[in-house]
């Protein structure tokens, strides 16, 4: 188990509610990127199964709680799509 690595799945772990929250309230997808948030789902899943196969430690709780902020992020992504769509026509 490594601080540093505690210390980043913290410290990113922070950032992601407050995205969660943004998606949420503004109902619109402006200042997204769905292949970011598909890049960084991804970076989750390695670290999830590094955990798994090579070191597993308590460190693999915060992967998973930010693995399942990002999922949400972009379900909700995908919810303000339709929003944008109906607002353009």
């Amino acid at each position: 188990m490594s601080i540093f690595e505690i210390i980043m799945l913290i410290c990113f772990g922070l950032a992601w509610p407050v995205s969660i929250l943004k998606s949420w309230t503004s109902k619109t997808n402006n200042g997204k990127s769905l292949f970011f948030l598909i890049i960084v789902l991804m970076g989750y899943i390695s670290g999830i199964l590094h955990k798994i196969y090579f070191l597993c430690d308590g460190v693999i709780v915060l992967y998973i709680i930010n693995f399942t902020m990002v999922f949400i992020d972009i379900l909700l992504y995908i919810r303000n799509m339709s929003y944008d769509k109906n607002s353009l026509t």
